[in-house]
């Protein structure tokens, strides 16, 4: 199997480490802090160890024994054939990291970024090896939920984009293809639908906060884990979906119709979620909620993996 390099050792990186790593390819993570770097081996070892608890891993030691960290990032990517960027959320942090990368990478080494808001062309367009430059961002955690968002800036080489597109699902992803660059990507995008749409049922109140999230976890998002909302509808009249939109798209035009432009999310009306959070949860348990909700997606994984697709 062939090297995957991985810059930056935070939760995305060691996620991805495992991803790469189970599926038997060897991995070389760097980071330029040298504490993020050195913990990061103790954390992959609990979530192999959660992982291996479900039946998604056989040999945790094996998989752990396949992911080293690097001394410096030449090292890394060093003989790598994808390099996977994970560095902080800043557009001067992922310029100096790309350009880096492309400095030190062999010539035909993929570059991709974790971005999850930022395009590849907005760090990439002054790049020698810009062709060789694309987006591929995880949902978090991306060992526990596969789909990952791949998109080109306008320069990126097809080649790449199929090369990387099957690299993703070799190593069980599974790898959607935008054919050109928006704000937000898809994932994103469908998600501040909803939310604007929750905030502004709350804002007018129509229902409470922890009831809104049981009509998505108990709801839709149940039923969407299993289709998609096309395929919901076309499964949910006889005729499929022309029939469905046939008889529903009047009503769904007057309600989109009624909510007029986009409502600026209030400092009121985020207080007011906010304090129900609170009132549910303290803000110190976020660390322990993050662990439980990782245990409830690595359950559900072990369950998509035993199940044919249909």
């Amino acid at each position: 199997m062939k090297k995957i390099a991985i810059l930056g050792a935070g939760f995305v990186g060691r996620s991805w480490s495992i991803l790469f790593a189970r599926a038997g390819h060897p991995v070389s993570l760097f980071d330029t802090v040298a504490d993020t770097a050195d913990g990061a081996l103790a954390i992959i070892d609990g979530s192999l160890n959660s992982l291996h608890s479900q039946g998604l891993v056989d040999d945790p030691a094996a998989v752990r024994g396949r992911i080293t960290i690097a001394g410096s990032l030449a090292d890394a990517v060093d003989g790598a054939v994808h390099v996977q960027e994970c560095v902080n959320e800043k557009l001067e942090v992922k310029q100096a990291a790309f350009r880096d990368i492309d400095a030190a990478a062999g010539p035909d080494a993929a570059i991709a970024s974790s971005s999850s808001t930022m395009p590849a062309s907005a760090y990439t367009e002054d790049l020698p090896g810009r062709h060789r430059c694309l987006l591929a961002h995880p949902l978090n955690p991306p060992h526990l939920v596969p789909l990952v968002e791949l998109c080109p800036a306008p320069w990126t080489d097809a080649g790449v984009v199929d090369r990387t597109r099957d690299l993703m699902a070799s190593i069980g992803q599974v790898p959607i293809t935008m054919t050109k660059e928006v704000p937000g990507f898809i994932v994103n995008r469908l998600q501040v639908a909803l939310l604007n749409e929750a905030f502004a049922l709350l804002e007018d109140d129509c229902i409470s906060a922890e009831d809104l999230d049981k009509a998505i976890t108990d709801g839709l998002g149940l039923r969407w884990s299993v289709v998609g909302p096309f395929e919901t509808i076309d499964l949910n009249a006889t005729g499929g979906l022309a029939h469905y939109v046939d008889i529903f798209a009047d009503e769904y035009h007057d309600m989109i119709k009624d909510r007029g432009a986009p409502r600026r999310w209030s400092e009121t009306i985020v207080d007011r979620a906010n304090a129900a959070m609170r009132a549910r949860w303290p803000l110190s348990g976020i660390q322990d909620r993050q662990a439980a909700r990782d245990r409830k997606l690595t359950r559900l994984a072990a369950l998509r993996s035993d199940t044919p697709k249909a």
